[in-house]
């Protein structure tokens, strides 16, 4: 399967396919990189050495609730584990927040809205 990416899931769904299997999420969040409602973020770039705030505003995941961005580049910084299985978690959970508002806006009949709002952030 290997589709992932949240541009790649709206387009795959509006196209009828309603299963996925892809390790992007744990990939990515080994790697120091959290799925976003505004795209990409790299924890490990310097700039959120200090940085408080959570890694997705609008994400209501453990890790988002509990950790900021400067903690969370730390823990990369010194080679902690966790860093890896935190940005996997909040990048699983993120998506599967994505699929659900998919899920509501299929319900809604509102899909290409949100497609269109997806693919200026991710497109």
């Amino acid at each position: 399967m290997g589709v992932g990416d949240p541009a790649s899931l709206v387009e795959a769904v509006a196209l009828g396919v309603d299963q996925f299997d892809c390790v992007l999420q744990t990939r990515i969040g080994r790697h120091g990189t959290a799925l976003t409602s505004t795209g990409k973020l790299h924890v490990k770039n310097a700039k959120h050495t200090l940085d408080h705030a959570p890694l997705d505003a609008e994400c209501s995941c453990e890790v988002c609730s509990r950790h900021s961005r400067g903690y969370l580049r730390h823990l990369f910084q010194v080679n902690e584990p966790t860093a890896a299985r935190m940005l996997s978690i909040h990048n699983i959970a993120w998506t599967l927040s994505l699929m659900s508002r998919i899920r509501e806006a299929i319900s809604a009949g509102t899909l290409d809205p949100l497609r269109r709002e997806i693919l200026e952030v991710w497109g």
